[in-house]
């Protein structure tokens, strides 16, 4: 089209393509607008989204609070924020299209004029300037497409760089080890571990920290809250990395071993166990497929989870709700503590498992304790110091 309308008039060629650098500019500044306001209607209808699942989450507080109303007027100010930005939205787009249609409005009253005046001068007739509207009528809606087009990936560039800059990130804990040997016997060392966490770099919660946890004992880190004790459970598990020291599982360094491996040996039972919706089974084997029924049983006897299970109308089949919410805070720790256990681990970790149970089912679940090193950071009052808990847990006390 270019080519055919520089052989009509070769000026008003480069008159009409003065269009682009315009509509470019126009589509800049949109974009820059457009983007920053998307952003911020993305996030905005993230906290709504938030209130409502703090809400339906939280509904027994809330009805207890009588804070219904409190509540509704916290989500409506969260929508009136996305409504305002919306509008804002809303606003630049049409102020956007007007001012595309009033460039290519006023390019052709240009055109127009000019070719008035080349037809006076004898520079053009009047069919090549009717030829030259019908060819330029179609190359501005064609660069104006071009433009919006490269404009659109912009900004579909701009809503992916999110998660290419997730993919992108690389780990701080580095999970390069290959070690898989065959006997594993779970003795533990802390050597002289140095800890501050990665959001709080000038915050040392671990300094100089050792500890052996030898196989076949159990261990219990007692000590006020914030003193460390889930640090180093944290540590154990890998999901930190420990600024100076190293923490040795048969006289191996920790990151040495294969990360799948290591979380094979390595079982952590947490305080607030997480359960996934599905079966009881499904739980208790949980990232084990060949694992059989026999084996989930025998586990949740070893748990005292076995005789509630069989009390269910669909026994192991029953399903346990989002987040286990068909079952009481007890049973779901029973059957984190078999779904732990199900995996034969040479190092078990409680994070105050018992805190949920009853007495009856804690000394029974104090009988795996045999052959199993447990390394247990619990509250004071579980672990005080009566001789009957000094019994029960047959253990040496260590303070961090």
């Amino acid at each position: 089209m270019i080519s055919l309308m520089m052989n009509l008039s070769w000026k008003l060629t480069f008159l009409v393509l003065m269009e682009v650098p315009i509509t470019s500019l126009i589509q800049n500044i949109y974009d820059t607008h457009y983007q920053r306001l998307s952003l911020a209607v993305h996030d905005s209808i993230a906290l709504a989204n938030e209130v409502v699942n703090e809400v339906v989450s939280s509904i027994h507080v809330v009805r207890s609070f009588n804070t219904e109303k409190h509540e509704a007027r916290r989500y409506d100010d969260r929508l009136m924020d996305t409504h305002i930005l919306k509008t804002r939205q809303n606003a630049v787009s049409a102020v956007y299209l007007l001012a595309r249609r009033l460039t290519g409005l006023g390019m052709q009253v240009v055109m127009m004029y000019y070719g008035r005046l080349f037809i006076r001068s004898g520079q053009m007739t009047t069919g090549n300037l009717v030829s030259f509207i019908l060819y330029q009528s179609d190359l501005g809606d064609n660069i104006r497409t071009l433009t919006y087009i490269f404009g659109d990936m912009l900004n579909s560039v701009g809503a992916a760089g999110k998660v290419f800059e997730y993919l992108d990130r690389k780990a701080q804990v580095s999970m390069e080890g290959k070690l898989k040997p065959d006997q594993l016997t779970g003795n533990v060392v802390f050597r002289n571990l140095s800890f501050a966490y990665p959001t709080y770099p000038d915050k040392t919660v671990l300094q100089d920290f050792s500890l052996e946890l030898k196989s076949g004992q159990m261990t219990a880190l007692v000590g006020t809250s914030g003193k460390g004790k889930s640090t180093c459970v944290s540590l154990l598990q890998r999901f930190y990395e420990q600024q100076d020291g190293e923490i040795l599982l048969d006289n191996e360094p920790l990151k040495s071993y294969d990360h799948r491996f290591l979380h094979k040996k390595i079982a952590l039972v947490s305080q607030e166990p997480v359960l996934f919706s599905g079966s009881i089974r499904d739980n208790i084997a949980y990232g084990l497929a060949e694992c059989s029924l026999d084996e989930i049983q025998e586990a949740a006897r070893k748990a005292n989870a076995h005789d509630f299970i069989m009390k269910l109308e669909k026994g192991y089949d029953a399903e346990v709700g989002e987040g286990g919410g068909q079952l009481s805070k007890s049973q779901r720790q029973q059957i984190a503590i078999a779904r732990a256990l199900v995996r034969q681990p040479q190092v078990l970790i409680l994070d105050e498992i018992t805190s949920s149970l009853d007495m009856t089912s804690e000394n029974k679940d104090k009988r795996f304790a045999d052959g199993w090193m447990f390394f247990l950071p619990p509250p004071l009052t579980l672990l005080s110091p009566t001789q009957q808990h000094r019994e029960a847990l047959k253990e040496e006390y260590v303070c961090p």
